[in-house]
């Protein structure tokens, strides 16, 4: 094919991107909620889960760093999320929100499959360039197609499994081992994905373009 090779970023590269971002956004809400649910609560573990969203957009603010818009959008999710939990006084109505929303998500993916616009594909382009004649590929459309689905059912997988210990264990038990669940699904989603795409991005370096995509 008349393009230049395409490279993925290396595993190791995607790792230090990752963790930081997993430690703020996972391990520590989470750590602190649990923590603060023995100590002090429902109602203080619901205000520090609060604070820890806002003291990191704050930190970000008085360092002058730029806020991503997925943050801001986190902490008006955690503060609605945070009120109806209050407001019930229940715990399970704090962590089923995300759970329901990410059935949404789920659904959007196949939706998108449906509407030939995989949101695999926007996703991917949010951390790697592709070239147009690339994307219009035969083999790239079904590979992102297909990863698309994937995901589909890995984010329903994922909500099915946590409902259902929301619902019949203990916070505690659920905070634990839904993490390590959903932690351990998409963990091999990912990897399966990035196999499957050097793999796609291999073969189309051996076999000449199509017609239409040349011309």
């Amino acid at each position: 094919m008349s393009h230049a090779p395409v490279a993925l970023p290396r595993v190791a590269a995607l790792i230090r991107q990752a963790v930081p971002r997993l430690l703020e956004g996972v391990i520590a809400p989470l750590a602190v909620f649990y923590t603060a649910l023995a100590v002090l609560g429902l109602t203080g573990a619901l205000i520090a889960a609060v604070t820890w969203v806002y003291a990191g957009v704050g930190w970000r603010l008085i360092r002058r760093i730029p806020v991503p818009g997925t943050m801001i959008l986190a902490a008006i999710a955690i503060t609605v999320r945070a009120l109806l939990g209050l407001w019930s006084g229940s715990a399970v109505v704090y962590f089923l929100q995300p759970e329901l929303g990410t059935i949404c998500i789920s659904m959007a993916f196949l939706a998108s499959v449906r509407l030939n616009r995989p949101l695999a594909q926007r996703l991917a382009l949010d951390y790697i360039h592709l070239p147009s004649t690339v994307l219009r590929h035969e083999r790239v459309r079904r590979f992102f197609a297909r990863i698309t689905l994937l995901w589909a059912f890995v984010l329903l997988a994922n909500s099915s499994v946590s409902i259902w210990l929301l619902l019949h264990e203990s916070i505690g038990t659920y905070l634990l081992v839904r993490t390590s669940v959903v932690a351990l699904i998409s963990g091999l989603a990912a990897a399966v994905s990035i196999y499957a795409f050097r793999r796609v991005l291999g073969r189309l370096h051996h076999y000449p373009a199509p017609a239409a995509l040349t011309a």
